[in-house]
């Protein structure tokens, strides 16, 4: 089975809204973020998230840091209950109807399927216990209010990395054992 790898930019204060990972620098996190697209085959992201990452990431054709080649060639799996799997418009994308599709695709043979963003596919994705691992970059900054990543406020995890960088971001990644 595959896991199911939760990774997401979030402030000291546990809030994932905001755009506070520009605070990192060019190359901070880098060598991370290619480390995880080396371990992942897959991609899964909510509609908002997968319209966002579509409307940009496939016109970036200079970015060195490979995410936007590695994006518009990996496994893409957009859940949605609106989108037509004829609409999606880019490259190796993939509609999946709900929780059931997920679960279907942690059970087929691959490497890491990474979430990103879609926080309201999270915390669904949290609730139904499909979450394996989390890869959380934590920002030095206070955002104050926001979307915390998990519903209910609670969650029992094993860090198995902490990783500091020159900015102060800092990669902690856990394990659910679930």
């Amino acid at each position: 089975m595959r896991d199911l790898v939760v990774t997401e930019n979030i402030s000291v204060d546990g809030v994932l809204d905001g755009d506070f990972y520009v605070l990192a620098g060019p190359g901070d996190v880098d060598e991370a973020l290619r480390e995880q697209r080396e371990r992942a085959d897959a991609l899964v992201l909510g509609r908002s998230t997968f319209e966002a990452f579509r409307s940009y990431w496939p016109q970036q054709t200079d970015n060195p840091s490979g995410t936007s080649q590695y994006l518009n060639r990996v496994a893409k799996y957009v859940v949605s209950t609106t989108l037509a799997p004829g609409d999606l418009g880019w490259e190796s994308s993939t509609v999946l109807r709900g929780l059931d599709d997920v679960r279907t695709l942690k059970e087929q043979d691959g490497a890491d399927i990474v979430v990103t963003g879609s926080v309201s596919l999270v915390h669904s994705l949290i609730t139904a216990g499909l979450v394996d691992e989390y890869r959380l970059f934590t920002y030095p900054v206070v955002v104050g209010e926001g979307r915390t990543l998990f519903p209910g406020g609670r969650a029992d995890l094993r860090l198995v990395e902490a990783r500091p960088f020159r900015s102060g971001v800092v990669l902690a990644r856990y394990r659910t054992d679930a």
